[in-house]
Formats: structure tokens, C-alpha cells, sequence
């Protein structure tokens, strides 16, 4: 196969993608949608360009591509050739992470965790490899939510590389959506000392440690002022407190009607602080740019989970106020009435 091919439709995308990033960190400062995808782009890129040396081996390897790299009519026709050098030699670990790169620039997460899967049959300590699985495993779910295998495997890449931006930022992720709020803000204060003083993303992860550690204390950060926020009432029927057994965990949250399951503010209690009042804000947000003041209405719903995980389980006892509106000047209840 002619590996040249893909090597140079790989450099030309990094090309254009670095043509791009400037003018769209300019405009990130205006629109926080643009800067997660900076941020994004932030972090694929340096593990794109380790991914190609690895591949190519040496800069002088270089030499020829130019040449052949006209003959090349399409980045499609070069991860065909690629496919095709993988199914004679399956074995070949870093073809396999060309892909994954590849897949993941074209936002295919289903081709980009399989190619990342063959590599860690090859070698189960690839950490980039743990990594970029863990990513698209949960861009393949619904609600955005990080796995347990992803979880586990994100613990793995950062002790094998504690430097690893894009596994800590992860592994910060996953801790905050799993409620361990002390672990994701530790995590992610050791992504600090790696980025920029004072850059916007630095500015950005920051305030999600804030947010950790506000949640982590036991009292949620104070919405600001034009920030939103929602009062929920929630109460367990009396028919189903004898199905509440040691180690539940309740969730209260709220969610866009119409959009993605991933909550908008979520928070974790005690289910034997039932009945309770808790008031969702935007410092509630899983996300910095999913938040209660980005939507007009919510669905608002709590859920007392067996397993400890927000992911609904059979078994779980839930209830729901329906959809409402955020800027409700009334409290929102909830009773826990059903077994999901």
C-alpha cells in the first residue's frame, strides 16, 4: 500500500486545521460554542501530529511524499488504502492509530474507538490509545456520560503519563459526572501547571475546579446574577421507602425537553435527607456551555439510583415534574413515585 497517501492527506489536514485555529480562538472570545470547539481542536491536534511521526518514523522520511502526494485524489481513496493495509497486516499498530486520528478529525467516534480498540489488543498499554477510546466512547452516548471502562482506563493513561492535558481533562470530566467532586477537582489542578498562565482555556478549567470544589464542600456555587437557577421540592412516596436500601444516591436534575439527556445542572444527595429542597443553577452544569440560562424550558426530574451511577438502571426509583419553565418563580415539585 502506498503508505504515502495517507501520510500526506493527514499533513494537509493538520495544515488546514492550524490555518483555522487562530482566526477561531479570535472568534472563541466572542462565542463559547466556537471555543469548546477550540478547545477541542487544542487537544486532538498535538496527539494527531505524534500519531504521523510515529508513523512516518523520521522528518526525512518526508522525502518523496510531496511527489506522490499529487497522485492522491481523495482523503476517502487514502483511508480506503489504509483499510486495505490493515487487512493484510492487521498487526499494524501505529496504521491503526493513523486511523483512529483520521476517524476522529472526521467526527466518526464508531470508526475512531474500533481503531483504537485494534490498538489496544495490540499493546493494552497504549495510555494514547486509552485515551482516545475513553473520548469516543462517550461521544457514541446519548447523554455524553463516561463509562465505567472508559473511567477505568482514563485512571490507567494518567498514571502511565501524568502529563497526558487531553487524559486529565477527561478523567476531571468523568469524576465530576460520576459526583466525585473532590477527585475531579484534584485532577484538574494538575492540568494546570501545563497550560498558559492566564489563557483562555486555563481561565476555563479554573472555573470548573471552582465549581468542583464548591460542590465538593456541600453548597453549590451561587448562581450569578443573570445566571439561572430552578427550586425543586423532591419527596419519596411513602408506597416506596421500603425499596431504599444503604449506598443509594439521589440525583436531582434538570434537562433541555427536546435536546440531549445529559442534564443542564444535576446535583447529588443523600436519599436519607428525603424530603428535600435544592435549587439548580447554571453552577450546576456538566458542561461550561449546557447550562439552565441556554434554554427557556426544562424538564426537571430526580432519581434515587441503586448502582450510585446517574445512568438509569431497572430497578431505580424516579419521578418527574414534567417540563417547566426556568424562570419559574415558584418551586418545582417532585415525588419519586415510580420503578424505572
Amino acid at each position: 500500500m502506498k503508505i504515502a497517501f495517507v501520510v500526506a492527506a493527514a499533513v494537509m489536514i493538520l495544515l488546514a486545521l492550524g490555518a483555522l485555529l487562530v482566526p477561531l480562538v479570535r472568534q472563541g472570545k466572542r462565542n463559547r460554542g466556537v471555543f469548546a470547539l477550540v478547545l477541542t481542536i487544542a487537544f486532538v491536534l498535538p496527539l494527531a501530529a505524534g500519531g504521523l511521526y510515529l508513523l512516518i518514523g523520521t522528518p526525512a522520511a518526508l522525502n518523496g511524499v510531496a511527489a506522490n502526494a499529487s497522485t492522491a485524489t481523495s482523503l476517502p481513496q487514502a483511508i480506503s488504502e489504509l483499510r486495505a493495509h490493515l487487512k493484510q497486516q492487521p498487526d499494524d499498530q501505529q496504521a491503526w492509530l493513523m486511523l483512529a486520528q483520521i476517524s476522529s478529525m472526521q467526527h466518526d467516534a464508531a470508526a475512531t474507538r474500533d481503531a483504537y480498540g485494534h490498538v489496544l489488543q495490540l499493546d493494552a498499554n497504549n495510555a494514547e490509545a486509552m485515551v482516545g477510546w475513553a473520548e469516543s466512547d462517550s461521544m457514541l452516548s446519548t447523554d455524553h456520560l463516561i463509562s465505567p471502562r472508559a473511567l477505568e482506563l482514563l485512571k490507567r493513561a494518567v498514571q502511565m503519563h501524568p502529563d497526558s492535558q487531553r487524559g486529565l481533562w477527561l478523567l476531571g470530566i468523568a469524576n465530576f459526572q460520576h459526583g466525585d467532586y473532590r477527585a475531579a477537582a484534584s485532577t484538574w489542578r494538575l492540568l494546570q501547571p501545563q497550560l498558559e498562565p492566564g489563557s483562555t482555556v486555563a481561565q476555563a478549567v479554573a472555573k470548573q475546579i471552582a465549581v468542583a470544589d464548591s460542590r465538593a464542600s456541600g453548597s453549590a456555587a451561587a448562581a450569578p446574577s443573570n445566571g439561572a437557577s430552578i427550586q425543586v421540592q423532591v419527596a419519596l412516596a411513602p408506597a416506596l421507602k421500603s425499596k431504599l436500601v444503604a449506598g443509594d444516591s439521589l440525583f436531582v436534575y434538570a434537562r433541555a425537553p427536546d435536546g440531549p439527556p445529559m442534564p443542564l445542572a444535576v446535583v447529588k444527595l443523600d436519599p436519607g435527607a428525603l424530603p428535600a429542597t435544592v435549587t439548580l443553577n447554571d453552577a450546576m452544569a456538566m458542561t461550561p456551555t449546557q447550562k439552565l440560562s441556554s434554554v427557556s424550558k426544562v424538564f426537571v426530574g430526580a432519581r434515587i439510583s441503586h448502582s450510585g451511577q446517574p445512568i438509569a438502571q431497572p430497578g431505580d426509583l424516579e419521578g418527574n415534574a414534567g417540563v417547566v419553565p426556568v424562570d419559574s418563580n415558584t418551586p418545582i415539585k417532585v415525588i419519586i413515585d415510580k420503578v424505572h
